[in-house]
This record gives C-alpha cells, sequence and structure tokens, in this order.
C-alpha cells in the first residue's frame, strides 16, 4: 500500500471511528431516556392502582428503603418521606415508596403493579401485609429475586416500623405456597433491620 492510500485508509478509518463514538452516546442517551420514561410510566400507573396515603398525623422524616443492590442483595437507601404516627398506615406508606418511588429501573424488587389491600399489625409484632396478585403473577421466577422482594419488604418495615417482629406475606387475602415457585409463603419472615442475612422463615 502506498504511503497516499495508507493516509487515506487511516482518514476513513478515523472519520468511522467518530462516527461510531457520536452513534454510542446517542444509542446511551435514548435508552437513559427509555429507561427513564418507563420508569415514571409505572410510577404513573401505580399511583392510579394505589394513590399515595395521606394521613393527619404524617411527618417527613428520612426513611430507609431496601431496593436491589445486586443480583442478590439488598441495602437502604434513604429517601425524605411524609410518614403517618399510626404504624399501620405508616408500612402501608413505606411500602407504596417500595414499589413506586425507587430511584432507577434496575433497583426494583416486587412488581410496579403490585398493590397492598391490606396491613395489620397484630399484638404479638406480627405483621401481615396482603398484596395483589400482581405480586407473584408478576413477579420474575428465581431463588435470588424472590428472595431480594421478600427482603426489601421485611427489612424496609423492620428499618422503619417499631414493633414489628415478623411478617406473613397473604396473595389477595389467601395464603399461598411460593411467591413465585420458589420462596415458601406459608410461614413467617423474622424482621430485623439489624440482620446482615436475609430474612429466614420462622414457623
Amino acid at each position: 500500500m502506498t504511503p497516499r492510500n495508507l493516509k487515506i485508509a487511516l482518514g476513513v478509518l478515523i472519520v468511522a471511528v467518530a462516527i461510531g463514538l457520536i452513534s454510542l452516546r446517542g444509542l446511551h442517551r435514548r435508552i437513559q431516556h427509555l429507561s427513564e420514561t418507563q420508569t415514571a410510566d409505572e410510577q404513573a400507573r401505580h399511583e392510579v392502582l394505589a394513590p399515595p396515603i395521606s394521613t393527619p398525623t404524617d411527618v417527613t422524616v428520612k426513611a430507609k428503603i431496601f431496593w436491589a443492590a445486586g443480583p442478590d442483595r439488598v441495602a437502604s437507601v434513604e429517601i425524605a418521606l411524609p410518614l403517618s404516627a399510626d404504624p399501620v398506615e405508616r408500612s402501608r406508606q413505606l411500602l407504596h415508596a417500595l414499589a413506586a418511588n425507587l430511584p432507577t429501573p434496575g433497583q426494583r424488587t416486587i412488581p410496579a403493579d403490585a398493590v397492598v389491600l391490606g396491613f395489620y399489625i397484630l399484638p404479638d409484632g406480627t405483621a401481615v401485609a396482603d398484596f395483589s396478585d400482581a405480586l407473584t403473577a408478576e413477579m420474575p421466577s428465581g431463588i435470588l429475586s424472590e428472595q431480594m422482594a421478600v427482603n426489601s419488604i421485611a427489612r424496609t418495615l423492620g428499618s422503619n416500623v417499631p414493633g414489628i417482629r415478623r411478617l406473613k406475606i397473604l396473595i389477595h387475602g389467601q395464603e399461598v405456597d411460593t411467591l413465585a415457585g420458589n420462596v415458601d409463603l406459608t410461614g413467617f419472615f423474622d424482621v430485623n433491620p439489624a440482620a446482615t442475612t436475609p430474612p429466614k422463615p420462622a414457623r
């Protein structure tokens, strides 16, 4: 190859690389925009299915919400939330935030359409969370995703609602065998915000 042809080839290569970088940057922007749009759409849909709960005793505090922090673990993120002094309403507000207020789509642990139909706290500190069918129907099947979902619910409640000792999850008022084929929902889950391991079923 002559020096002239080499220069031409090099010039074409430089132009191609520059075009590729520009295209890659544009693609990244489009993906980011689609991701933000998807999150906004999911939040809007959740607000329609389950409007935010407001009570006369609401006070804005720093709440710890446990979202995904990798493929197999959750970690707390502090956000300002108006929370009720009533533990039942406070719990419902927290679970609403867990489903609707996530920082990024990749941090989701429970389906966007999962709605808390009812919430109760028994005198012995047992919390009963009754979710809509979407929690099981739209949950990706897999031990890690299911365990993270339970972990995020339990630790979010345990870190922000004093007095809750353990958690029972119902689906549309009924006990179900598993979340999506793997995690057993027939028992209870210990709630311990200081624990370094995921909540374990407690019979």
